[in-house]
């Protein structure tokens, strides 16, 4: 039975507290007010069908999550492997720390919070 006094979340942050992009992020949508789901993606990974979705609402192919400036992106080789969407989704669900962040999800679009004018960009659609 749905708490109506408590409104579902329509609002998801990827959030990792130790980023300040993720921080001011989280910020604005306390400032805007919304009920929203905080993900602390680094404790609690997104599927590889999640990061999937999540890539096509970005409008992106999986692969550019990836934050390539990662010492672990350099320790797989992941520069050097000519992976398929599903497969990058997989590594990345495998390695979260490899996301970029922070990722706003909300009514059916997407933002990558770098910066943060894009996360304006789709709250103030």
């Amino acid at each position: 039975m749905p708490d109506w006094n408590h409104p579902v979340p329509t609002t998801k942050i990827y959030h990792n507290p130790r980023c300040s992009k993720s921080r001011s992020a989280l910020a604005l949508l306390e400032e805007r007010g919304a009920p929203f789901e905080v993900i602390r993606y680094l404790e609690d990974p997104p599927s590889a069908k999640e990061l999937l979705q999540i890539a096509r609402l970005l409008g992106i192919k999986p692969a550019e999550l990836a934050r390539k400036g990662e010492k672990l992106y350099k320790e797989l080789g992941l520069a050097d492997q000519q992976l398929t969407d599903k497969q990058w989704a997989a590594v990345l669900a495998e390695h979260p720390q490899l996301i970029e962040r922070p990722i706003v999800v909300t009514g059916g679009r997407a933002a990558i919070g770098r910066p943060i004018e894009n996360v304006e960009a789709i709250l103030d659609r």
